[in-house]
């Protein structure tokens, strides 16, 4: 007789931090709060008692308004080496899965905790799986409280810090003042062959959870992080961002960049020179574009009006490259709203601590 299927989820860290502050971040409702839950929830709420037989009541919270409470028992309160506590939701929809049981064990290796979260008593794959994402972002918001490195520990960049969609990630990044590893990587290299399905810079990480395309990055770092709003705030210019971002990927990066600006780093001509057919083919669209662009900033400084958005963030690194060419002032110079807007995105902090030599 063949033994019925387990539905546990286990889920594995390694935190830099002594695993009686690791422990603790589980068991005081003062420290709870600053953490717990996933990425872009925050705690509303939290009543906490640690002890076997006590009982905790959470509830998180989304930036949509809407609440999610967790309710449970602890068995098993042995600190710092082991927790665990059971499992269940309060609303209706969600308590179905039945109650479930959390068990962690905190192991000290040196200066750092290896931490074990198994979940275990799922009824089906469907409800294991749900949590999973949930705790792997939740144990992500546990690293950036205890860890002295904060986001830096969970968040990595991965491409040429020269890359112009590189530095748009990390200009948002630095938007939402966070802390973050950057880790150079060529997009031929064996790193980002094994990130990235087609090879290209950059890679976003945090934790468990790889994204690429930096429009998607982005909008990821927007929404999962407190601090300023990446995206317009209504639907009207939340869409006119999305084109312009559009048209920036489509039409503006290989004409601005590939054809113009990679011919005078990466010179593809006769003798190591740059191309000149390639460069004279482009300079006229160019000049189109910027006064297309010119038309769209009209006496704003932002392309959706008045702050800056994941559109602005793309275009600047593009501007400051085609400035730096030999026909790049004399073009921005015929586009005056384009280069007003971007010398106020010169001033931004984001800006000049992404700068490259």
């Amino acid at each position: 007789m063949n033994a019925p299927e387990s539905f546990d989820l286990k889920l594995e860290r390694v935190i830099r931090a002594p695993r009686q502050k690791v422990f603790e971040a589980f068991t005081q409702a003062d420290v709870l709060r600053r953490w717990f839950g996933p990425r872009a929830l925050s705690i509303a709420s939290a009543e906490v008692d640690a002890r076997v037989g006590g009982r905790y009541r959470i509830t998180m919270k989304a930036r949509t308004g809407e609440t999610h409470t967790v309710i449970g028992e602890y068995k098993i309160v042995q600190p710092p080496d082991r927790l665990s506590f059971t499992w269940g939701w309060e609303a209706a929809e969600m308590a179905a899965m039945g109650q479930t049981l959390v068990t962690l064990t905190f192991d000290e290796r040196g200066d750092e905790t290896h931490l074990t979260l198994r979940h275990t008593g799922f009824p089906g794959a469907d409800a294991r799986d749900q949590h999973q994402g949930g705790w792997g972002s939740t144990l992500n918001c546990l690293v950036d409280l205890v860890d002295a490195r904060g986001s830096a520990a969970t968040l990595t960049v991965y491409g040429d810090p020269r890359s112009t969609y590189t530095r748009s990630v990390r200009m948002g990044l630095a938007e939402k003042g966070l802390s973050y590893a950057l880790q150079p990587e060529s997009p031929r290299g064996e790193v980002i062959a094994g990130l990235h399905p087609f090879r290209k810079i950059p890679v976003f990480r945090d934790g468990d959870v790889t994204l690429i395309e930096s429009s998607a990055i982005l909008r990821y770092i927007d929404e999962s992080f407190d601090g300023p709003s990446l995206l317009p705030g209504n639907a009207t210019l939340r869409a006119q961002m999305e084109q312009w971002v559009s048209a920036i990927n489509c039409y503006v990066y290989p004409v601005f960049v590939r054809d113009y600006v990679i011919q005078y780093v990466f010179p593809s001509g006769p003798d190591g020179h740059p191309n000149r057919a390639v460069i004279d083919a482009a300079v006229p669209v160019m000049a189109e574009y910027l006064q297309v662009f010119d038309r769209v900033y009209g006496r704003h400084d932002y392309l959706t009006g008045g702050t800056c958005s994941v559109a602005d963030l793309l275009l600047a690194p593009i501007m400051h490259y085609v400035r730096a060419m030999p026909e790049g002032a004399d073009l921005l110079a015929k586009a005056r709203n384009v280069s007003r807007a971007h010398e106020v995105m010169t001033t931004r902090a984001s800006f000049k601590a992404t700068a490259t030599t």
